[in-house]
């Protein structure tokens, strides 16, 4: 598998390492057990341009912590693109402080949510969330 991870930083936050957002994001494609060339795009932003990007796709007023786009592209393309990851710093900061995490937890957390995001998990029924979170302790362990 030739993982390529576009990524691009619009904060004034810090944020990790780009290889170990790269790092987290091929935990996931192994876990998953996804062959093949894999492109994610990976953008980075602060509550602003979140909270438009939530408004807009989501129908929710204020920033959230993540959004996934995953590609919709022709199956004749054949592709390797598999979608489009925003993380917002800001909130990843707050939430890390609030929940007692440290930094680099939380942004592991959400750069694995985001990409399971992109392979089609989901948590809006009980039963999804049980087993998208079950995933994630499993990669992130």
């Amino acid at each position: 598998m030739s993982l390529t991870v576009d990524i691009q930083c619009a904060s004034e936050e810090a944020v990790p390492e780009e290889g170990d957002l790269r790092c987290w994001i091929t935990a996931v494609l192994t876990h998953e057990k996804r062959a093949g060339d894999t492109e994610v795009s990976l953008r980075i932003v602060d509550t602003d341009e979140m909270a438009t990007l939530n408004q807009t796709y989501r129908g929710k007023a204020g920033p959230t912590n993540v959004l996934s786009f995953p590609a919709e592209l022709p199956p004749e393309l054949e592709l390797p693109l598999l979608g489009d990851i925003v993380i917002c710093a800001p909130v990843v900061r707050c939430e890390a402080q609030a929940q007692h995490k440290s930094l680099a937890a939380h942004w592991a957390h959400m750069a694995v949510h985001g990409t399971l995001h992109l392979l089609g998990y989901d948590h809006i029924a009980e039963d999804e969330a049980i087993a998208m979170e079950a995933i994630e302790s499993t990669i992130l362990a």
